[in-house]
Formats: C-alpha cells, sequence, structure tokens
C-alpha cells in the first residue's frame, strides 16, 4: 500500500513532467523565428503571460511563504528560464512597436509582481497567512 505523502508526490512529479512538457511546447515555434529572424504573425501574450504565471507561483513556492513546496518552486523556476529565453528571442526578432510593447507590458509585470512580494510579506506575518493570499 502506498502512504498518502508518497501518492502525493508521485502526483505532483507527474504534474511537473506536464508542465516541463508544455513549457517546451512553443520551440517549434522559436525555432521557425530563429531561423525566419522574424517573428511573423506570432503573438507575445502567451509567453508574457506564462512568465507572469510562473513568477507567481515561483513566488508561492519559496519558503519563506510555503515551505517544502519543492516541486512548486523547481518547474516555476524552470519555467521563467524557459519563458524569459522566448521573451528575449520575441524581442530581439520583433518590429520595434511590438518590441515596446512587450517592454511596457514586462514592467507592468515587474511592478504587480513587487507589489504582491510587499504586499504579502508586510501585511501576512505567518506561513499559514502567506500561503493564504
Amino acid at each position: 500500500m502506498v502512504s498518502a505523502d508518497v501518492a502525493r508526490n508521485i502526483v505532483g512529479i507527474i504534474g511537473n513532467v506536464i508542465s516541463f512538457g508544455l513549457f517546451l511546447s512553443p520551440v517549434p515555434t522559436f525555432w521557425r523565428i530563429y531561423k525566419a529572424k522574424d517573428v511573423e504573425e506570432f503573438k507575445p501574450d502567451p509567453y508574457l503571460a506564462t512568465l507572469m504565471n510562473c513568477l507567481l507561483w515561483f513566488f508561492y513556492g519559496l519558503p519563506i511563504v510555503h515551505p517544502n513546496s519543492t516541486l512548486v518552486l523547481t518547474i516555476n523556476g524552470i519555467g521563467l528560464v524557459i519563458e524569459g529565453a522566448y521573451i528575449i528571442m520575441f524581442i530581439i526578432y520583433a518590429a520595434k512597436n511590438t518590441r515596446w510593447k512587450m517592454l511596457g507590458v514586462l514592467a507592468i509585470e515587474a511592478a504587480f509582481m513587487a507589489a504582491v512580494v510587499a504586499g504579502v510579506l508586510v501585511g501576512a506575518h505567518t506561513h499559514e497567512k502567506r500561503s493564504m493570499i
């Protein structure tokens, strides 16, 4: 019989493997962008949204917020690196107006993340409260 903790860890590892696959799913798109040296008609929105998602989950997984969240922390750290690479490539090959729009969205995401971090760390002083927020 498998204990509940072992089962939970197995499910978590399976989830991380699936998430890793999802993070890598745009590789053919970015290979095409790299070969063409142009983003063509592709939009940056999914990559910017996934970056924000990974930032929030990475923060949640930090020991200061939610202890013992190694799986959450690692897969979202990996996601940050992968999405960051996609965004950098997109910025390199995008038209100037798209590049500026992306940098504006990234600035808004950074400001939002700073507000979340400050709000959680200043406003909640226990792991339970930080995790709840």
